[in-house]
């Protein structure tokens, strides 16, 4: 009785040990999928369908919370296959039967940003490169919009007056513009319309000047900010001869 006995418990130690490792390995893989779902989500913050550099796309994925870049390939999202970022992200999860402590991991996955990109795809699990995590200079400031210079060198026209469009383009090419700052100009209805502007970042207020030159009257200004946001159509020659109305 006494040998079926120890038999019994030496089987139950059996089970008890088996299913502890079992435990284990479902909180690291529980931990790895919580890393993997960071990856995931600096994935849909770096989706995009804006052409952007290598260096853009590193700096931009280097910012994202509790998100390391090891390694950047790849020269543009619209080129190839796109930018290939490894990133190195961690996770967490508690193995409660066992061992109350925390179970924590640290994962590299790539992460693709391409035009072909999906805005959810889950990221690959990949082995973590040797060296210091990269780091990202700053972007460039944006140049100013020369506000006052514009309004100096656009025509003054009587209200009887005609709009001349090459002396509008004349004042703009004396402006000696940073190679940065888009221009147009486009005539209508004896008015001619321009518009200033740097590229923006698909997300943020785009940054752009409009004038308009008509008999009579020479304005110079800068469209609301709900009207500068990507998609609302502030930042176009159009509105320029015909200003939307203000938001209300």
């Amino acid at each position: 009785m006494g040998q079926r006995r120890r038999q019994l418990l030496l089987f139950a130690t059996l089970l008890l040990f088996t299913a502890g490792c079992a435990v284990v390995q479902s909180s690291d893989e529980e931990a790895t999928d919580a890393a993997r779902e960071v990856a995931r989500r600096a994935g849909e913050q770096l989706y995009g369908q804006r052409p952007r550099t290598a260096e853009e796309v590193g700096r931009s994925a280097s910012g994202i919370d509790g998100v390391e870049v090891l390694r950047v390939t790849g020269t543009s999202t619209h080129d190839g296959d796109g930018i290939d970022v490894i990133v190195r992200t961690s996770g967490s999860a508690y193995n409660g039967l066992v061992d109350p402590e925390k179970v924590v991991v640290r994962r590299c996955f790539v992460v693709r940003v391409s035009a072909k990109s999906e805005w959810n795809a889950d990221p690959h699990d990949v082995d973590c490169p040797d060296g210091r995590p990269l780091t990202f200079a700053p972007p460039p400031e944006p140049p100013r919009l020369p506000y006052e210079e514009l309004r100096a060198k656009l025509p003054r026209v009587p209200e009887r007056g005609r709009v001349d469009e090459t002396e509008v383009r004349r004042g703009l090419a004396a402006l000696d513009l940073d190679p940065a700052i888009r221009t147009e100009v486009k005539a209508d209805g004896g008015r001619v319309g321009v518009l200033l502007s740097v590229q923006g970042d698909g997300f943020d207020p785009q940054d752009c000047l409009l004038a308009r030159v008509s008999p009579g009257a020479t304005e110079v200004w800068v469209p609301s900010r709900i009207q500068r946001m990507p998609g609302e159509g502030g930042c176009t020659v159009a509105n320029a001869l015909d200003p939307m109305a203000p938001p209300h």
